[in-house]
């Protein structure tokens, strides 16, 4: 129902609502499917999956610090660190500084 006052505010709001709605279950949708994930291996390239499809490059800045990153992936962050020099190693990704770029397909 539209403000009595036919105010700006509340018809932005109205407009928007929807769209801001859509955005958060979208995000919420996202990390439950990277929190579903079995192994902090496959957490970090589902979540790197993500990244690269939303930024459409296979070279990416992670947006987030690695201690964040590790608690957004709810998991060890020495772990983390560990399973990132795996995946460099066993040449999935390679990482410089806070720029990952994925060589796989």
């Amino acid at each position: 129902m539209p403000c009595e006052n036919n105010c700006q505010f509340h018809n932005a709001l109205s407009e928007h609502l929807p769209e801001l709605i859509l955005d958060k279950i979208t995000e919420l949708n996202t990390r439950i499917e990277l929190l579903t994930q079995r192994t902090t291996r496959d957490k970090l390239l589902v979540y790197f999956s993500l990244i690269s499809t939303r930024n459409l490059s296979k070279t990416f800045e992670l947006p987030l610090s690695l201690t964040d990153l590790a608690d957004y992936l709810n998991v060890d962050r020495s772990a983390m660190m560990r399973e990132l020099k795996l995946l460099k190693e066993d040449g999935l990704v390679d990482k410089i500084g806070n720029r990952i770029i994925l060589l796989y397909e």
